[in-house]
């Protein structure tokens, strides 16, 4: 008798195949005509190499050689979200958006992307829209999807999951990085809104909402005006569209994507000694979700605000004369801004005020 998950075994004395071992060739192939015109949907002029080369190949603007910024990450376990609602699109654009994100922080213009899924069984349905959400998100920061791998590994992830990390690559010029050495105490601190979750904490989160609450990811939810699974699987967003334009204008001495370790853990990395990040947690609206999850977890604020982006997906140090002008510019673009903070004298932290502890 057949124990639950386990495969089909073959009769003895036959031949076996790599198909009987659960690697599927065909489907591989299969998934990698449907995702071809995903890949060059995303192509710019720097793309040497077509799609089905050995290594891929971007050629680098004529002029002082830049320096180039890269990145690896992964979308964590928002993936279970996908999973349990079959629902794979969005997780693409999540990753995209997560590493464009990390190297802008330093100044860096996204060049070209690359992806690595590794599953226990390939559907070709799947891994399309998975990449159809990276091809998303490398279209939205203005990157090219140039290369990639899939593994079929069998016995070592589940047939109906997978794991997504991304390998980003980026340039600036030398004169141009974004270190935070130019910051100062009275330089103005702005936030610009997230979309929600982004891809951190969701460990968290699903620990409180779907097991202590008890929610269920289809339930609609009056405060959130939505599914759960819906507001779970809102897509991580990409600054760099309207960052990058404003940076030609101003002077942003500093930047901190607010991901894992939220507003404690990421704004110091920064930040150069004798300089504090004062935060003030009453100048903009937290999201619903958030709150959702302090009230149903009894979550303390400090751990939230180490845990969460609260609304607040990237983090912009100017001078406290050109905050105005910044935020002008920047709402221009589409982005929704906060001044949330200023930079004081003081030991190399976050302080984060109008919150329990602080």
């Amino acid at each position: 008798m057949r124990t639950p998950g386990q495969r089909d075994q073959c009769p003895m004395n036959q031949p076996i195949t790599y198909k009987d071992a659960g690697v599927d060739i065909d489907a591989k192939n299969e998934a990698f005509r449907r995702i071809k015109d995903h890949l060059r949907s995303t192509f710019t002029a720097g793309v040497v190499s077509d799609v089905g080369a050995f290594g891929s190949m971007f050629a680098l603007d004529a002029g002082p050689p830049p320096v180039l910024v890269a990145s690896a990450d992964g979308v964590g376990t928002k993936l279970k979200i996908a999973f349990a609602l079959d629902r794979h699109r969005t997780v693409g654009i999540d990753i995209v958006s997560h590493c464009v994100n990390d190297i802008l922080v330093q100044g860096a213009r996204p060049l070209f992307f690359l992806d690595y899924i590794a599953t226990g069984r390939l559907r070709p349905d799947v891994l399309e829209q998975v990449v159809s959400g990276l091809a998303e998100g490398c279209r939205q920061a203005g990157c090219a999807l140039i290369g990639g791998e899939t593994a079929e590994m069998p016995g070592f992830y589940g047939d109906n999951e997978y794991d997504l990390a991304g390998f980003i690559v980026g340039a600036v010029q030398r004169d141009r990085i974004i270190d935070g050495k130019g910051i100062c105490p009275g330089d103005a601190i702005l936030g610009l809104a997230s979309s929600g979750l982004h891809t951190n904490g969701y460990s968290l989160a699903r620990k409180v909402l779907l097991e202590v609450a008890g929610i269920g990811l289809e339930e609609a939810v009056p405060l959130l005006g939505r599914s759960l699974g819906d507001e779970l699987l809102e897509p991580h967003r990409s600054y760099a569209a309207s960052v990058l334009p404003v940076m030609e204008k101003v002077s942003v001495k500093g930047m901190a994507h607010i991901t894992g370790g939220g507003f404690y853990d990421n704004i110091p990395r920064i930040l150069p000694e004798g300089c504090q990040a004062v935060i003030d947690a009453s100048a903009w609206p937290v999201p619903p979700v958030f709150r959702l999850i302090r009230e149903k977890g009894q979550v303390p604020d400090r751990e939230m605000y180490r845990t969460f982006n609260m609304g607040v997906g990237l983090v912009l140090f100017v001078g406290g004369e050109e905050a105005e002008e910044s935020a002008r510019l920047l709402r221009e673009r589409g982005e929704t801004v906060y001044r949330i903070g200023e930079v004081s004298r003081g030991e190399k932290k976050t302080v984060v005020k109008g919150i329990g502890g602080e």
